[in-house]
């Protein structure tokens, strides 16, 4: 379901992997849902992902600084909001919501497929252009 491609990357090693690493994890908790594990593997997966997305958007924040992105107040924003819901989905789950498994499915779906698939484009094209 969570399949990384070639166009999502960035041409940047590190943010390519991390990129990776959340698609890694998307899978993780789609493969559980499809074998009737999701509600098992999700307080786990929830809790990789907020961590990770942490560390990923400090990376990911600390090279549009330095490469003075002008986008980087509106992408900042970008990810404290996918970092609040994903805070939100976690809370959800404690608190017993049900279809949490596909709601969360569909959030990461969004986030990977329009995040890193389009907007982190952006960062992409203009590190290239400032490389040349």
């Amino acid at each position: 379901m969570f399949q990384w491609k070639p166009e999502y990357g960035v041409d940047h090693s590190e943010i390519d992997s991390q990129h990776k690493r959340l698609f890694q994890l998307a899978d993780e908790l789609g493969t559980a849902m499809a074998q009737g594990q999701g509600k098992a593997a999700m307080g786990t997966t929830l809790a990789s992902l907020i961590d990770y997305t942490k560390r990923h958007f400090a990376a990911e924040e600390q090279l549009m600084q330095m490469h003075a992105y002008p986008e980087y107040a509106e992408h900042k924003k970008q990810h404290d909001d996918l970092t609040a819901r994903v805070v939100d989905l976690q809370k959800g789950f404690a608190v017993g919501r049900t279809c949490l498994s596909v709601e969360v499915l569909q959030f990461l779906k969004d986030w990977l497929v329009n995040h890193i698939g389009k907007r982190d484009q952006k960062i992409a094209a203009h590190l290239k252009s400032n490389a040349a």
